[in-house]
């Protein structure tokens, strides 16, 4: 049966399907010996794909990790200046790209998954899924501070930010921790927000992308999602205003010793799951 071939591609694990949109723009990708343009359908069952000259597996197993990236960890596969990116914290072999970027001076939870299907599910606007944060900022937020940011604000590049979940926490010295729950994710627009209403942000942790939690993990420790958690993410309910709880927070006796959780779903990866 012959399918797009930016969803054939997003299948095997070689990005979202944006991205493998912009595979075939760039005419990188061939089938048959020719090359493909956008709107072109294709069987992979029958018909030989090649991206940049290589074969593509239709069979790859599909892995889901969650990570928590620290400070200073760059949320890229890759990056031309040399920095730790949260792959190589991930010493397992295969394609991985992460779901949902953080600044690198922001940490907590990402999503590290060759399939491209899911990562379609929680990058495209048209689904809305929620991220939430825990945000500390130097000072304690007054109620009209609170309400402008679940208002939304107009950002220096004129775009005007959704309305938020936005609520106190707790007091930390002379500042506060908040809980925010936004479904949009414009780079930097948490300390953009708070600098512009005057709650200059010191630290962000994303706990929570649609039904998937950050759970007790620690920074740069990392586990496998379980079969439960890669189904939950994939329903229409990941992006309701309110999520399912659709599995508990991981327990200590589910991670190995190097605090990592035993994998919960078929995987893909060295010593049949052992981590290098």
């Amino acid at each position: 049966m012959e399918e797009r071939l930016q969803k054939i591609l997003a299948r095997a694990g070689l990005g979202s399907r944006r991205a493998c949109e912009e595979l075939i723009a760039a005419g990188r990708v061939r089938i048959n010996g020719l090359v493909a343009t956008l709107g072109t359908k294709a069987n992979p069952l029958s018909d030989r794909i090649e991206v940049d000259g290589r074969l593509v597996s239709i069979s790859e197993e599909m892995i889901y990790i969650a990570l928590y990236k620290p400070r200073g960890v760059i949320s890229t596969v890759s990056d031309p200046d040399r920095r730790q990116t949260v792959r190589d914290l991930v010493p397992i072999s295969g394609r991985l790209y992460p779901v949902g970027r953080l600044d690198v001076d922001s940490e907590g939870l990402i999503l590290l998954t060759n399939d491209g299907e899911l990562t379609n599910l929680l990058t495209h606007p048209k689904y809305g899924h929620e991220k939430e944060y825990r945000v500390l900022v130097a000072r304690r937020p007054d109620n009209e501070q609170l309400e402008t940011w679940r208002r939304g604000v107009v950002l220096e590049d004129g775009y005007r930010t959704a309305p938020a979940n936005v609520r106190f926490e707790s007091a930390s010295g002379k500042g506060a921790w908040l809980r925010i729950v936004m479904r949009e994710g414009r780079k930097r627009q948490i300390r953009e927000t708070g600098s512009l209403i005057g709650l200059p942000v010191v630290k962000i942790i994303r706990v929570r992308i649609g039904n998937l939690y950050l759970g007790n993990l620690k920074p740069r420790e990392w586990r496998y999602l379980s079969r439960d958690e890669v189904l939950a993410l994939k329903e229409p309910a990941s992006f309701k205003s309110k999520p399912a709880k659709t599995s508990p927070e991981p327990k200590r006796s589910d991670f190995s010793s190097r605090g990592r959780r035993k994998p919960g779903i078929s995987q893909r990866t060295p010593g049949k799951g052992k981590r290098r």
